[in-house]
């Protein structure tokens, strides 16, 4: 309690601070501007993707959701994301327990691997698999004569959304485990425990809601993918399109509202995403605050306790 108000007074301290203030026109004028810039570049193109596949109304939107190509479509981005996100799950934990709790050679390498997605093209990371595994590729005459169909086919479309996803989850673990440090693994470890003992019983607990945020950001990404799929899929209809390619096909061929009712169910999974990250942020911020006061309550009573015997 005490470390709660001695936060509360810090914060009074620090608005009424002039060095730190501001006159309230110039805090009106940027959450004005702020809201201006979110209905503008976000609630606009929103608005304009609904209202745009229900212009036809419910029976024609409907109907585009509905359709053989629109439903096989949905049906592979939902495999694609159903395999790449538990893989990626899966590396990612491992990754970040590895650089955030061992010094080993070459740590520096895998961090940077790591981020390998984020500086290069999805349409290049695209490319290098149809130069590995298409058929004048690498390994192309040995697939053929076994045939295995990896580009212009399924598999294809796997490889590149766990390529351009797999980041993300390893992303968010890395800075939290490093900040939490490996002391509470340490003495578990000391007071007994296994190598998965300590694992589920205390760095899972820790990690948690990062890794929620991670496992959603990935699936969104992997869901919305289009540049790297684009180049493996071949654009088949009703066998290696995504939603986006789907789409992009319809909008293509000037089937404009089909295009947006389409669309419509990626901004959809873009607000749910969003609600989920902000139920996952909310979360991680009220566990960091409640650390944070305890923490705080601790170091006072040390010295209350300190300044008693004094």
């Amino acid at each position: 309690m005490a470390g709660a108000l001695h936060i509360h007074a810090a914060s009074r301290h620090y608005e009424d601070n002039p060095a730190t203030s501001e006159t309230p026109w110039i805090k009106w004028l940027i959450v004005a501007i702020s809201l201006a810039f979110f209905a503008l570049f976000l609630l606009l193109p929103l608005t304009v993707v609904f209202a745009e596949g229900l212009r036809k109304g419910w029976e024609a939107y409907f109907a585009a959701l509905i359709d053989d190509d629109a439903l096989s479509a949905i049906q592979l981005t939902l495999i694609a994301a159903a395999i790449s996100v538990p893989l990626n799950l899966v590396f990612g934990v491992a990754a970040a327990w590895c650089i955030a709790k061992f010094d080993f050679r070459g740590k520096q390498v895998l961090t940077t691997l790591i981020d390998l997605p984020f500086s290069v093209s999805p349409v290049v990371s695209g490319l290098i698999y149809v130069l590995m595994f298409g058929a004048q590729g690498w390994f192309g005459p040995w697939l053929q004569a076994h045939d295995i169909k990896i580009i212009f086919a399924i598999p294809g479309i796997v490889l590149a959304t766990i390529f351009v996803t797999f980041p993300f989850v390893a992303r968010e673990l890395i800075p939290l485990m490093q900040a939490q440090g490996k002391e509470e693994e340490e003495a578990a470890i000391v007071l007994g425990a296994n190598g998965w003992q300590t694992f589920w019983h205390v760095t899972l607990p820790n990690i948690k809601w990062g890794l929620i945020y991670g496992v959603v950001l990935c699936n969104a990404r992997a869901m919305g993918e289009f540049g790297a799929v684009s180049v493996v899929s071949g654009h088949i209809r009703g066998y290696t399109n995504t939603m986006p390619l789907h789409i992009e096909i319809l909008y293509n061929e000037y089937k404009l509202s089909a295009a947006f009712a389409v669309a419509s169910l990626l901004a959809m999974l873009a607000l749910v995403t969003l609600v989920i990250k902000t139920w996952v942020e909310w979360n991680m911020t009220r566990q960091t605050s409640h650390e944070s006061v305890q923490d705080l309550s601790a170091v006072l009573s040390t010295l209350g306790a300190a300044s008693g015997a004094k």
